[in-house]
């Protein structure tokens, strides 16, 4: 080898371009013979390599150029010669060209792609030609282990690309490191950035900008640490002053090096030949071709004659953390947005996309979108799997798609499953490879063998349908209608794209209350009750009654609650409770059965500061649950009476009730008696709040210790505040056109240490959505079972009658579906929403969907394969909330990765399997997996 490259230097200038390809063929044989891990690749600009190829090739038979080459790289005299190549320029690959020849690391572009922007080379190949030609700059990348198993290698062509952030000082820096060096180096790197000994820091994940994990394993990699491109690190400065040693760390060596700029990348160390890998060499997540003697023949390196026995060593370049990038929300987008990450980490659409398809564009096609809309989701898709973090807006995408589809133009919520469903057909349109479509009349099978007929069926189609979108999603059904009046029976072959699949409507719908008592015998409680999904008002009372323990003198007030004040009055029994919504706030109070009754609305609120401009600004804002209690308008209302049932409604939630006894004791004898509908008190409950008749004092010369005073104020006209407490005594009254009685109480920080006030905080929705819990898994609703119910044989509904071909008349036929033929990603469609002329409503149903192993062998129908039908999940969108306030997300498993991330507009994150499931499951996507057994034309 080394003879070879000696004689090659020193003849340089005497070679042939025949004796330039023989030589770089012999060489990378040579090298891919002895690919290990730790080999270095370089990168080198796919438009001089094709120059080059060219050039060596250019004597060879049945060598047809690039004609785009032509002007630029043959002689100018007219000659057929083409032109040696000038020195290598690799500008066109990085960010700067003028920091090519620094030690600060080069940074290339961050969409490249191999095979279209560059081509990696051994280090052998590139040494002989940059010898030959000269020229760079030098990108270096290393080989490393990857994979499930650690057994592939693979080319890291980007590195990690992370900010670390010191605390308490704000510095930071930006670094490039691979993802299989250890948190060691990491440690290492950032005391050298920052000046800083290893004692004196502790490194923390800081994904989200918040403390995700202690970095203290020193020997993990940043892989292994499930550490992401463009994420933050915190280096967390312990004592800076004395140094404070942690415990885990048992070294003292101080690590010297230069401080890196913010912004620079930092150089990996030489290796044993003295080679610095600028920039680094980082995790990548998804693998493009392989570097091999395949491509070396194919672009001519090797004579076609020759015969090798060398195969594909599999070193492969990889794009690093590529497929994590959200998709910023443009304004009620997520509904657009979680069906492209669904689509974009398909994997057949992934590789497509990426690579050369603009040659299977149809142009013409007239139901098509003359390949706009394939161009911008290309482009778009290319986007999110180019290296980096950073969200992408989807502004171009939406604005092609709004062009062609202005149902979905505008920034109005809408279905993700119909955008789901027009993008497929789309892109298929705009991907077809027929040209020319051709009429074909489809047969009945009239008593043929149906494997006959579905293949004409299948046949007929490919024959007017030909795109990747066919190959990949495309299933076929058989379709059986059968004529109650004469029988005739007609049998169909028919395509499908998804299955839609329906959900047992749910009779019944779960909702969460919580339960306040006017007269304090109890602290506030939650109350979940299962009432019928279309009932009323009276139908969630009556089960919130039973549920409480109401009493025959008492009754139930259902209320609203947004923004911590009373939306409505629920008192109409009639109200339907499909117009309460899921992430809705209800409270029910028990209060006694009174007669022309006002409300009394209590209203917390608390002090909040801020700084601005060094000014202190405070003010009163609303907080909490606000409380509501009626008043019997038949009688004085006097503000003593009023404080007396606050504190008898606050009175379960102090926190040392002796206080309270003296603060209340002149309200209780200025007003006991005078009003016996207002004694909220029963039995044993309130014996707390009762005070002996020897406490009583003259409310005007004796009045409670101004420290202990619950502060209320009362909102009258043009919403003045009267303090309570000053007219204890006084009549109030009301404008005959109100409704109800406002009182704020104003916590201070002395009250609320003395009332336990998280009762009022945090009132919990009426359904609540989240992985489902163990209680509400114990009779679910299966994926199989819909699946069955979808195939069930089932009359059409009168508006769908069918022509019967024998009868000449429209029929109101029974219809039966039969699974016959599977594509490779099956999209299922959980039909959740329900709509009728008067309404519509969303089925909460939860359904138990398999994540592994969906056995579909026993529903195809089709017996010319008995083979197993295996399914795995690989993605799945989810809908959170009601019709009209809901919000789209999707769950997307990196199968190189074998890891869950949940993608929730521009925020990525990786879960747990098991949080994959839950009731907000809408469109679920499964990809076929390989056995034994498994047959492709299924």
């Amino acid at each position: 080898m080394a003879a070879v490259s000696m004689r090659s230097r020193s003849r340089s200038t005497e070679l042939s371009p025949e004796e330039e390809r023989i030589l770089i063929r012999d060489i990378a044989l040579a090298a891919e013979a002895n690919s290990k891990e730790g080999d270095i690749f370089y990168l080198l600009t796919q438009r001089w390599w094709q120059h080059w190829i060219d050039y060596v090739n250019q004597d060879q038979p049945n060598n047809a150029n690039d004609v785009s080459f032509v002007s630029e790289h043959y002689d100018s005299a007219g000659s057929s010669t083409l032109k040696r190549p000038a020195g290598i320029d690799n500008s066109d690959l990085i960010y700067d060209a003028a920091s090519a020849d620094t030690n600060s690391g080069i940074d290339i572009h961050d969409t490249l792609l191999e095979g279209r922007d560059y081509v990696l080379l051994p280090q052998e190949v590139w040494n002989q030609l940059h010898t030959w030609y000269g020229g760079g700059p030098t990108l270096p990348r290393k080989v490393i282990s990857s994979g499930l198993s650690q057994t592939e290698m693979a080319v890291e062509v980007y590195p990690l690309r992370l900010q670390l952030l010191v605390m308490p000082k704000g510095d930071r820096s930006i670094i490039r490191i691979s993802k299989k060096e250890t948190i060691a180096e990491l440690h290492r790197r950032a005391c050298d950035i920052f000046d800083l000994s290893m004692e004196q820091v502790c490194i923390w994940d800081y994904y989200g900008r918040r403390k995700h994990a202690l970095m203290n394993d020193m020997d993990k990699t940043l892989d292994d640490a499930n550490i992401q491109m463009d994420q933050d690190i915190l280096v967390e400065v312990l004592n800076p002053v004395n140094g404070t040693t942690l415990g885990r760390s048992t070294s003292s060596v101080r690590y010297n090096g230069s401080l890196e700029k913010e912004g620079a990348s930092v150089l990996v160390e030489p290796s044993k030949s003295s080679l610095s890998i600028a920039g680094g060499l980082s995790a990548t997540k998804g693998a493009s071709r392989s570097y091999s003697v395949e491509l070396i023949q194919s672009q001519g390196l090797i004579a076609r004659e020759l015969d090798t026995p060398y195969g594909t060593i599999g070193v492969s370049t990889r794009g690093s953390s590529c497929g994590l990038t959200g998709l910023q929300n443009l304004g009620n987008t997520c509904f657009m947005n979680s069906a492209i990450q669904c689509l974009v980490h398909t994997p057949e659409f992934a590789r497509y996309f990426r690579e050369d398809y603009h040659q299977e564009i149809n142009w013409q096609n007239p139901l098509g979108m003359v390949g706009e809309l394939a161009l911008a989701f290309g482009e778009l898709l290319r986007k999110l799997w180019a290296p980096g973090r950073t969200p992408v807006a989807p502004r171009p995408f939406k604005t092609k798609l709004a062009r062609f589809a202005p149902q979905f133009s505008g920034y109005n919520q809408h279905d993700s499953q119909e955008l789901l469903a027009f993008l497929l057909d789309g892109l298929h349109e705009d991907l077809n490879r027929v040209k020319h479509k051709p009429y074909i009349k489809s047969r009945d099978a009239d008593g043929r063998p149906d494997e006959d007929v579905a293949d004409e069926y299948w046949a007929n189609h490919i024959a007017r349908n030909d795109s990747i979108i066919v190959d990949v999603c495309q299933g076929q059904y058989k379709s059986t209608l059968v004529c109650p009046i004469c029988n005739k029976v007609s049998v169909t072959f028919d395509p499908f794209m998804y299955l839609s699949l329906p959900l047992q409507s749910t009779t019944t719908r779960t909702m969460t209350v919580t339960v306040f008592t006017c007269d304090g015998s109890a602290l506030p409680s939650a109350c979940t009750v299962t009432v019928p999904k279309q009932g009323r008002c009276r139908d969630l009372i009556q089960m919130l009654s039973n549920a409480s323990s109401v009493k025959h003198s008492e009754k139930l007030l259902l209320v609203e609650i947004q923004h911590h004040m009373v939306q409505r009055f629920l008192e109409d029994p009639l109200i339907s409770l499909s117009t309460i919504k899921d992430d809705d706030h209800l409270a029910a109070f028990k209060v006694p059965k009174l007669a022309n009754t006002k409300y009394l609305q209590l209203i917390h609120r608390r002090r909040e500061q801020g700084n601005s401009d060094s000014q202190i600004t405070s003010g009163w804002k609303p907080y909490g649950t606000p409380l509501v209690l009626p008043i019997s308008c038949d009688d004085e209302i006097i503000g003593g009476n009023i404080l007396m049932m606050v504190h008898k409604m606050l009175s379960p939630m102090l926190r040392t009730k002796s206080l309270e006894h003296t603060k209340i004791s002149g309200v209780m004898s200025a007003t006991e008696g005078s009003d016996p509908s207002l004694d909220l008190c029963s039995g044993e409950a309130c014996t707390d709040s009762v005070v002996s008749n020897s406490a009583n004092k003259d409310i005007t010369s004796s009045k409670p210790v101004s420290s202990l005073e619950l502060p209320l104020q009362l909102v009258g006209e043009n919403n003045t505040c009267t303090d309570l407490w000053v007219g204890v005594e006084k009549a109030i009254r009301l404008a005959s056109s109100s409704t109800s009685i406002l009182i704020y109480v104003d916590w201070s920080q002395k009250f609320l240490e003395k009332y336990d006030t998280h009762y009022l905080e945090n009132l919990p929705e009426v359904f609540k959505y989240g992985p489902v819990t163990k209680k509400a898994r114990t009779e679910p609703l299966s994926l199989y079972t819909c699946l069955e119910a979808f195939l069930r044989e089932e009359p059409l509904v009168p508006e769908d009658m069918w022509y019967c071909p024998q009868c000449k008349e429209r029929r109101q036929a029974s219809k039966k579906l039969d699974l016959w033929r599977l594509p490779e990603v099956l999209v299922i469609h959980l039909k959740r929403f329900s709509y009728s002329r008067s309404m519509k409503h969303k089925l909460e149903t939860f359904v138990d969907f398999p994540i592994h192993d969906f056995d579909l062998t026993n529903y195809v129908a089709s017996k010319k394969n008995a083979r197993r039908q295996l399914y795995e999940l690989y993605a799945l969108t989810n809908h959170i909330g009601g019709m009209g306030s809901g919000h789209y997300t999707a769950h997307i498993k990196l199968l190189d990765e074998n890891r869950w991330y949940s993608f929730d507009d521009s925020c990525v994150s990786p879960i747990n399997e098991e949080e994959v499931k839950s009731g907000a499951a809408y469109v679920l996507f499964y990809r076929r997996v390989a056995t034994e057994d498994a047959d492709a034309s299924c």
